[in-house]
């Protein structure tokens, strides 16, 4: 979930369901939705926490992950946000977990892998509104590492949701880049979507204050609205 889930607001049937890869994968490194073919070392682990908007949603996320083998990291997420432009408010709340597989990792040159995530939100309201949606998907991540130092990413995902008891499935994609200014400073760019619906598009930035401490923003715009996100994540 990280900042996906108030950052990258999908609505079907009156319910926010900003979670897996509707838009673009979830769980991705700050301020990115697009996410990267790599994964935290062997007993490394990371925190992250955020603040998103998207159009008249706004909300508050916290992730955890964890190295527990090489190659592999797990994920933990969490999230609360709130739309105050509707009548009465409504608060969305989501949890999510995910596992990256990259057996390809590579700092110059290729990497790949795969990622698995689940996550659930519950939609609620001073009034009728009780809604509950589950998704789950399958992502494949793809990486190239210049000797720049430039990084670019491609996501190819296929997603299963259900929203009190209607299913669906959707295929997403998201193309993305970072590229370093400076040694502590990066900028982002990025495109993502579903299949037969118009993309997102986003510009960040990401800082490095001290050695695995950094922070970072992005904005963007699609489907005639605005999202932006600012966080910080610390990796130990």
């Amino acid at each position: 979930m990280n900042h996906r889930f108030a950052k990258i607001a999908r609505w079907r049937t009156g319910l926010l369901l900003a979670t897996v890869i509707a838009s673009g994968p979830a769980m991705a490194e700050r301020p990115m939705a697009v996410d990267d073919a790599g994964t935290l070392p062997r007993g490394g682990a990371k925190v992250e926490a955020g603040w998103s908007r998207d159009d008249h949603v706004k909300g508050l996320d916290a992730a955890v992950g964890y190295g527990p083998i090489d190659n592999v990291e797990v994920e933990l997420s969490f999230g609360r946000a709130k739309d105050i432009d509707a009548s009465p408010d409504q608060t969305f709340e989501g949890i999510g977990a995910a596992v990256k597989w990259v057996p390809l990792q590579q700092e110059t040159g290729p990497s790949a892998g795969l990622k698995f995530e689940w996550a659930r939100e519950e939609a609620s309201d001073d009034a009728t509104l009780d809604e509950t949606a589950e998704a789950a998907a399958v992502i494949a991540l793809f990486g190239w590492g210049l000797e720049s130092g430039q990084t670019l990413h491609l996501n190819l995902s296929r997603e299963w949701e259900e929203i009190d008891d209607d299913t669906a499935a959707e295929n997403g994609w998201g193309i993305g880049t970072a590229y370093p200014l400076t040694d502590a400073l990066a900028i982002t760019a990025e495109i993502f979507g579903a299949f037969h619906h118009a993309p997102d598009k986003a510009l960040g930035l990401r800082f490095e204050v001290i050695e695995g401490l950094k922070v970072s923003g992005a904005a963007g715009r699609g489907s005639g609205r605005s999202f932006a996100n600012v966080g910080v994540g610390w990796e130990f």
